[in-house]
């Protein structure tokens, strides 16, 4: 008699869990210290090299185009592959990538440099994404994701607040040079710790003219099928480009604009901004915290509290920017910097929710691409077109008007959100071995 061995169910102790999710979160902290460093650097690169506002946003930009390009690719290797040894690889990547930029003489050198930065990146989110849903229950998942998005908006001030710094006292090239070695560091950790199977692709559909139901292997066009199929992610995802175009907006542009509107000298400008970066220590868990309880009596609540705090967001930047002025304009603007982030938690974890549980890393990934293309990368050229032919004052007034436009597609995809939840196959995810 043969002995069958039950698959091992992935539940991790306490500590390897959170050991798992404070390597996720260090990782993405210096995902974006890496990521945005250039905006702290721009004025000084842009001293040295004689470039346009337009030049210094492609610098930004860069880094998600090649995160648009190979996003959606590097998610099928982490779904269908291995989601430790995928990310390992890329956090070496970028790593060396954020290095190598300190060792370009040239503009064109420092774009394929950046460009490169985002090729490591490109896959991140995604997976980290995925192994979270997979480490923690419904339940706890918005809070859980609100915890670990803190580390984008300190990635963020790190590296406007540190790059400014150093690159005053002993140049830009040392800022890319220092920030590149801790998580190439961290990255290397990441290859040793317990991960989840990779979920197989099957689905249950009914058996003709009988009640009973059988478990059959998704094709190309189920899985089309599962994100087409799903308004509530579509409008999730278009949700997210207003906000993203937004936030990054905001961090590219928002210091000269402070710089040059009221006089403050660029390092004080990047370390205001950095401060209200940090605000999203309060905005993320805040968020996700408030998103699980209200979800826990309303499954349309993942969806309908992105859109409160996004239009909520828009009313206080429009406020701030096109009535205010001086320090008056700045604590109105604390306010954004608590309400830009409340999003993205509960918005996150919808990626997750309303998807075939082998398909997370996959729909995150359509969410970065989407977001992405049409938010974070346009936000710096546009911004910056605007700000050489009609002044930074007029250019940052329309940014109210992308929030409102991703509070309503929120809204809208909040009516679809408890049909599309109740379609997710239920597979138990097994640890590996």
């Amino acid at each position: 008699m043969n002995n069958i061995i039950a698959p091992k169910e992935y539940k991790l102790s306490k500590f390897s869990t959170y050991y798992i999710f404070a390597l996720l979160f260090l990782l993405y902290f210096f995902d974006y210290v890496d990521r945005t460093i250039v905006a702290s650097l721009a004025p000084f690169i842009q001293e040295e090299w004689g470039l346009s506002d337009f030049q210094a946003g492609l610098l930004m930009s860069v880094v998600y185009w090649s995160i648009v390009a190979l996003v959606f690719p590097i998610s099928i290797i982490v779904d269908r592959w291995s989601r430790k040894k995928t990310v390992g690889v890329m956090a070496l990547f970028w790593s060396l990538a954020t290095a190598a930029c300190a060792f370009t003489r040239t503009f064109p050198q420092l774009l394929v440099a950046r460009a490169c930065i985002g090729i490591g990146e490109a896959g991140y989110a995604p997976a980290g994404t995925a192994m979270l849903s997979g480490l923690f229950p419904p339940e706890k998942r918005s809070r859980m994701m609100g915890f670990w998005n803190i580390s984008i908006p300190l990635g963020i001030a790190v590296g406007m607040g540190l790059g400014g710094f150093i690159a005053t006292h002993w140049g830009w090239r040392h800022a890319f040079g220092l920030v590149a070695i801790p998580g190439a560091l961290v990255a290397i950790l990441f290859f040793f710790i317990k991960d989840y199977k990779t979920v197989e692709l099957i689905k249950t559909q009914p058996v003709s003219c009988s009640a009973t139901s059988e478990k059959t292997k998704m094709s190309k066009m189920d899985i089309v099928w599962e994100f087409l199929r799903t308004p509530s992610l579509i409008f999730t995802n278009l949700g997210f480009v207003g906000c993203i175009f937004v936030n990054n907006a905001i961090i590219m542009w928002l210091p000269p604009y402070l710089h040059r509107t009221a006089g403050i000298p660029m390092s004080e400008a990047g370390m205001k901004v950095s401060l209200l970066m940090i605000l999203a220590l309060v905005g993320l868990p805040l968020g996700g915290w408030l998103a699980d309880m209200w979800f826990k009596k309303k499954q349309r609540a993942r969806l309908l509290f992105p859109a409160i705090t996004t239009a909520l967001n828009a009313a206080v930047i429009f406020i701030a920017i096109s009535f205010l002025s001086g320090q008056v304009q700045y604590f109105t603007l604390l306010g954004m910097g608590v309400l830009a982030s409340a999003f993205a938690p509960a918005a996150i974890t919808a990626t997750q929710e309303v998807i075939h549980p082998g398909l997370r890393a996959i729909s995150y990934s359509v969410c970065v691409v989407v977001q992405n293309l049409l938010g974070a990368s346009l936000a710096p050229i546009v911004i910056g077109k605007l700000s050489d032919l009609h002044g930074i004052q007029m250019a940052m007034s329309i940014l109210p008007v992308f929030l409102v436009v991703s509070a309503l597609m929120f809204f809208a995809g909040s009516f679809f959100y408890e049909k599309d939840l109740s379609k997710v196959e239920n597979i138990i995810l097994e640890c590996e071995d």
